[in-house]
């Protein structure tokens, strides 16, 4: 249902989340707020105010385009990553990757986790090595000494983690 799904969503990050649907009791909008919905509408709606709602969501959310950390700016709209204004060459994943670290700093990460955000999790397009070698590739562009990483830390046995100074 779409608390569940409200649920889910908010496992992958901060975006803009507007309930639309049938229910319109207090206590359903109550929940979904509480849950972490932006906004919540029930049916029968008008269009011209859903889409006045969805413009305020969009607007407030523009402040989130660009995430930053540990001298790390990543810009959303761009899909471009930079330190001190210059700029990082990212493949897409690496990109990608990054987004997922610095959207979760401070959260130990699993490989599964990783892989499911990112690739196939079934398994049919990567290998168990893909999460190690694109983490390890994107520390190369990073980390002032990727030997001894200090933004994308391993936790053994359970990942990595975006570590915040």
């Amino acid at each position: 249902d779409g608390f569940e799904t409200l649920e889910k969503i908010r496992l992958l990050g901060n975006v803009p989340v507007l309930m639309l649907t049938a229910k319109d009791d207090n206590a359903s909008k109550v929940k979904g707020l509480q849950m972490g919905a932006d906004d919540y509408m029930s049916k029968p709606f008008s269009l011209a105010v859903l889409k006045a709602r969805m413009g305020n969501l969009l607007r407030r959310g523009k402040v989130q385009d660009i995430l930053c950390s540990n001298g790390i700016t990543l810009d959303r709209v761009s899909c471009r990553a930079y330190r001190q204004d210059k700029e990082i060459p990212c493949s897409s994943v690496e990109f990608r990757l990054l987004q997922y670290f610095m959207e979760n700093r401070g959260q130990v990460l699993s490989k599964e986790q990783i892989l499911e955000r990112l690739w196939d999790n079934q398994g049919k397009f990567v290998d168990d090595n893909t999460v190690s070698v694109n983490i390890r590739r994107l520390r190369m562009k990073i980390e002032e000494d990727p030997s001894s990483p200090r933004l994308i830390r391993t936790v053994h046995g359970l990942g990595y983690i975006w570590r915040e100074d």
